[in-house]
């Protein structure tokens, strides 16, 4: 990655201080609570001025029909800014579904958690005799939930497509006894998912020597 400008938030201009709504000084960013309600009550912000949420148009157009649901049709189901799937388009590509690992350390405490991790090899890599260890595959469970999966990470070809599939069954309440009964499809990446045994917290190594 050579250049990662960002975005800016163009708040400071459109008149939010004349009606006394919040924003962050230094960045420009909107605070809102779990509803994307600012501090003035009738006032709402959605999209990538949000503090705090993630910059990614499916997280906006989500937002904005949930909100539009539960003003004016009776619903009061909230956007979901944990659980979002999403993908570094990079030549070896990177999805990620939940909770980086430091998060959920921060959120739930190390103790309470469980990562799998693994390294794969793609059998398309197999040919041009690319290193077997560079694809890595890990997943982020909560003990004290049955083992809930709250993150999934991959780094890997078609990462995205990847984690778009495990992003549904992550929304469902995935676990990692759900992950092991499931039947891999054999020799794919995503197939890793189902076959994960080894635990960060022992040690043990995770190349790999082949598909």
């Amino acid at each position: 990655v050579l250049l990662a400008i960002g975005r800016d938030a163009c708040t400071r201009n459109i008149g939010l201080q004349t009606i006394g709504v919040k924003i962050n000084e230094k960045n420009g960013k909107v605070p809102v609570n779990d509803e994307e309600q600012t501090n003035v009550p009738h006032v709402y912000a959605i999209g990538d001025i949000l503090e705090g949420k993630l910059e990614l148009t499916p997280v906006a157009i989500q937002a904005g029909r949930l909100l539009a649901q539960r003003l004016y049709g009776g619903s009061s189901k909230k956007c979901d800014y944990i659980n979002v799937p999403t993908t570094v388009f990079t030549p070896l590509e990177y999805g990620s579904c939940g909770y980086p690992e430091q998060k959920a350390i921060d959120e739930y405490g190390e103790q309470n958690l469980e990562v799998y991790h693994t390294l794969f090899w793609p059998l398309e890599w197999t040919v041009p005799g690319r290193d077997n260890n560079t694809c890595y595959a890990k997943v982020i469970c909560n003990k004290q939930d049955n083992n809930r999966v709250i993150g999934l990470h991959v780094l890997g070809p078609n990462a995205g497509e990847v984690t778009q599939g495990f992003a549904a069954a992550i929304k469902c309440g995935l676990t990692k006894e759900l992950l092991d009964e499931t039947i891999g499809i054999h020799p794919t990446c995503a197939e890793v998912f189902t076959t994960m045994d080894i635990t960060k917290s022992s040690g043990q190594d995770i190349t790999q020597k082949g598909c």
